[in-house]
């Protein structure tokens, strides 16, 4: 190989590198955001758990509702990151948030 073909791959590989980062940071935000959803779902069904233990059948409803709401936020963030596949795994969850308000019979 000349030197100049050597130079024009390094350059080429430098700027396919360049725009790999470039767009795995551009998706990052989007991922955290995404990871942060889950982690206000995991601690809204923890809060949900404890009305439950109280009683308080509403406040049980009203908060198994902004499970619901934070895990479809989620699912959107990580399709937008290219996540897809934790997306996917999200409906398992949401399963599970029906059947929780089935349970304590909030539809």
């Amino acid at each position: 190989m000349s030197a100049k073909s050597v130079t024009l791959t390094r350059s080429l590989a430098s700027l396919l590198a360049g725009l790999a980062l470039t767009s795995a940071a551009s998706a990052l935000p989007s991922c955290i955001e995404a990871q942060r959803k889950v982690d206000e779902a995991n601690a809204l069904r923890f809060q949900a758990r404890q009305e439950a233990r109280l009683g308080n059948h509403d406040r049980v409803c009203d908060t198994l509702d902004e499970v619901g709401d934070r895990y479809d936020d989620a699912r959107d963030a990580f399709e937008r990151c290219g996540e897809g596949v934790v997306a996917i795994d999200l409906r398992s969850e949401l399963r599970g948030l029906r059947i929780a308000k089935k349970i304590n019979r909030c539809d």
